[in-house]
């Protein structure tokens, strides 16, 4: 049964929370987050991205960074300043975007629970990513930002949150420089024992986004439980912070490809080798209606690519879940055996555009010559995102790409 446990937040004052709070380290690179921190010295993107004090060039990975990383951590935290919540709390966080809210529960929760599959996965990690966040980690003591869960939702948790967020004061309350209004609320302190025995009651919690945070969380625990004699698993290091949103509250964009080149063919070749299993027309279009087709664009111009019934009867025999996405579909029939893509984990060929940016990105990169071709993908779902964790199995990297995104910073866990 999964574990949820109040905290002590090192968090902001309400009048500064606007400023120390950042997007996601993993959604911005190096130049884009200089961009979003200049003139900004209590931004989190000066601990969570403290490269970008460095030249260009700099490897983003060196003792250097991480150290800067706890020195700008304590410098925020004596300027800002940080406080140290007095009492272990419970916080409701809710984020709009275009009008469309949801609230989800910010809370630490059990790495035992990550590491014996109560808290689902359904993307596999890379290993250098899991190094740099657990050395970061390690290095500043802090979890800076949350883990992004989901779960099915309970009606009696929905009315305390309701009740909360209808009748309460929040602790923070802000839009962020992209437009998305950021509330948070400290639950009533007569609440968390509900809260609790509510989510011990369900068997599974699943993570929508922040695999590589979760994974590095449990390797910390695995490092400081092995260097401390007097262990007894209570410490915060085998807790790792999180916001746990239901299901139906959450909306989920494509993750879109661009490849670099058409391995060594000229256009004509390439879709005269996509024809084989798709049918391929030039279209206005620049996102597809509906799953099981794709919109491509190469050459300044837009295709509808829909399946052939040659791939529509290998997908009826396929026995995984994660098989039949249309991400899977894309890599399994068009980049591996027709691009020579064959891990896109790996492959340096291949990059991916959440779908927040558009598909004027698409366009912009492929126009540029940096990139041959883009394909605009339709987005998966909730559902598809639990039966696959459910079953064991897991997406193709890069498959999901959640808005709003939660803030760094706000709600951060000292371990």
């Amino acid at each position: 049964m999964a574990i949820i446990r109040p905290f002590n937040a090192l968090r902001p004052t309400p009048e500064k929370a606007g400023f120390v709070a950042s997007v996601p380290y993993d959604v911005c690179n190096t130049e884009e987050a200089r961009a979003l921190a200049e003139n900004n010295p209590l931004s989190l993107l000066n601990v969570t991205r403290s490269e970008i004090h460095f030249p260009a060039g700099t490897n983003p990975y060196s003792d250097q960074i991480y150290s800067l990383a706890k020195e700008n951590l304590d410098k925020i935290k004596n300027d800002a300043p940080l406080i140290v919540e007095e009492s272990a709390s419970l916080y409701f966080y809710r984020i709009i975007m275009n009008g469309r809210a949801q609230t989800g529960i910010a809370a630490t929760f059990s790495v035992d629970d990550y590491d014996n599959d109560i808290i689902m996965k359904h993307e596999k990690t890379r290993e250098d990513k899991e190094d740099d966040r657990t050395k970061h980690i390690m290095t500043t003591g802090a979890q800076t930002g949350p883990v992004f869960l989901t779960y099915r939702g309970t009606p009696k948790i929905d009315a305390l949150v309701a009740d909360v967020c209808n009748t309460r004061s929040p602790l923070y309350d802000f839009i962020s420089t992209d437009g998305i209004q950021h509330t948070i609320w400290t639950a009533p302190a007569e609440y968390n024992g509900v809260i609790v025995n509510e989510i011990g009651g369900i068997n599974h919690l699943y993570i929508a986004d922040g695999h590589h945070r979760a994974a590095s969380a449990s390797r910390v625990r695995a490092a400081m439980k092995e260097n401390n004699p007097a262990h007894v698993g209570t410490e915060e290091y085998n807790f790792f912070l999180a916001v746990l949103f239901p299901a139906d509250q959450l909306y989920i964009m494509p993750y879109n490809r661009v490849v670099k080149d058409l391995n060594g063919q000229k256009k004509e070749e390439f879709l005269g080798a996509l024809s084989e299993k798709f049918s391929v027309e030039l279209t206005e279009k620049k996102e597809p209606a509906a799953n099981s087709e794709y919109c491509m664009y190469m050459d300044r111009q837009w295709y509808l690519v829909k399946q052939r019934d040659a791939v529509r009867a290998s997908l009826s025999l396929a026995a995984s879940i994660g098989d039949k996405l249309d991400v899977s579909i894309v890599q399994t029939f068009i980049l591996n055996p027709i691009l020579a893509i064959d891990d896109p984990r790996t492959n340096k060929r291949v990059d991916f555009v959440g779908g927040i940016r558009g598909t004027s990105e698409l366009e912009k990169l492929v126009d540029s010559g940096k990139f041959a071709a883009a394909f605009s993908m339709f987005p998966v779902t909730v559902d598809e995102l639990m039966q696959i964790s459910d079953a064991g199995e897991v997406m193709p990297p890069k498959s999901t790409w959640f808005e709003p995104k939660l803030r760094d910073g706000l709600l951060v866990h000292l371990i």
